[in-house]
């Protein structure tokens, strides 16, 4: 990404309706890797949009928090959880100042990464660092530079100069992430709009150091 796009435009995404990146349910990659194992302790849902994953993980037991930047998305994700009956916490943040008051064991970003220009990813990678725990992990699920274009787009190498000095990647897999094409994709796809479609993805799990 060369800007990041600007809150007014998520929020309003929100507010307008329901947005590609919304499919009403986890993302298939983010089901599997908590059935792998993948959280333990305390767990946030960074860029947790319309809330599916914060649903989810709460519904099996963890202690999770879901932030957005996107009060629109906040609002989504509350009446989801109500609407499914499950007690669910949300809370309007700024990824890029997590802050350490709260540090966490595990986070999960699910497409929220590669929204970001660079400098900006510099920010937000060092807001995860000080929100997580020494020791703790970060998932990031991004959108390829293999895709259509889908949404924005990120490297191999995107995802290794982001995480350098303070971490170790210890895993960085392909996958596919879940989204709902809209008008402006249908012919990229060669589908009507509504359709479901599985773009090329990148799985990374990252270990903060001790430092």
């Amino acid at each position: 990404m060369d800007v990041t796009p600007t809150l007014s435009l998520f929020d309003d995404a929100y507010k307008s309706g329901t947005p590609p990146w919304v499919i009403g349910a986890p993302q298939p990659a983010i089901v599997e890797l908590e059935r792998a194992g993948g959280f333990t302790g305390r767990v946030l849902d960074v860029g947790c949009g319309a809330g599916e994953h914060t649903i989810l993980l709460t519904r099996l037991g963890y202690d999770v928090l879901g932030v957005d930047y996107a009060p629109a998305a906040i609002e989504h994700a509350r009446a989801n959880a109500a609407a499914q009956h499950v007690e669910a916490r949300f809370a309007v943040a700024d990824a890029t100042n997590l802050g350490s008051a709260t540090r966490y064991d595990t986070i999960l970003d699910s497409a929220l990464f590669h929204i970001f220009a660079a400098a900006d990813r510099a920010r937000y990678v060092a807001s995860l660092h000080a929100a997580c725990e020494p020791g703790g992990t970060v998932h990031v699920l991004a959108l390829s530079d293999r895709g259509h274009g889908f949404g924005p787009q990120v490297s191999e190498d995107d995802i290794r100069g982001a995480f350098g000095d303070g971490w170790t990647l210890e895993s960085l897999v392909e996958t596919t992430y879940r989204g709902v094409i809209g008008e402006a994709h249908v012919a990229a796809f060669g589908q009507p709009a509504g359709s479901l479609v599985d773009e090329p993805a990148w799985l990374a799990r990252a270990r903060r150091g001790d430092l």
